[in-house]
């Protein structure tokens, strides 16, 4: 086998790697997220404006539905469609996350709810949140130091 440096490995790379369009990616990504972005504050306009609940309710009202409708359009497959057209712009937080959660458990669902909802729920979000709690104790503990 012949030796490869690594500037000819980039060069085959390159050549063998499909363009990305990039442009495209990012402004499908910006519509996307933003009109996620604008269902939430629709909401949070009707909770605020329109049913009269206060900032902390009409926060967690919109939070429940946003997770409630990123679920549900898991469990439809719709989310999956969007990402392939959104890309990153699915990944606003809440709707992202609860993406991330129910994902995997509906895809084990036949493996029963212990052994497959259960256990598969945080595959992938386990370790986001893992990393957020100690990102906020490393924070709370400098802030404590600080102060």
């Amino acid at each position: 086998m012949a030796k490869v440096t690594n500037n000819e490995y980039d060069k085959m790379v390159k050549k063998a790697s499909p363009n990305s369009p990039l442009w495209k990616n990012m402004l499908l990504a910006f519509l996307i997220g933003g009109a996620i972005c604008c269902v939430a504050q629709g909401f949070r306009n009707i909770f605020s404006d329109i049913v009269g609940l206060g900032d902390v309710e009409t926060g967690t009202a919109t939070s429940v539905v946003m997770v409630f409708l990123g679920v549900l359009f898991t469990a439809l497959g719709l989310y999956e469609k969007l990402a392939k057209y959104g890309g990153a712009g699915t990944l606003v937080p809440i709707t992202g996350f609860a993406n991330a959660v129910s994902s995997p458990a509906i895809e084990f669902r036949a493996e029963g709810i212990v052994t497959g909802v259960c256990s598969k729920m945080f595959v992938i979000a386990g370790p986001v949140i893992v990393a957020s709690a100690l990102c906020s104790a490393v924070y709370g503990v400098v802030l404590a130091i600080m102060q």
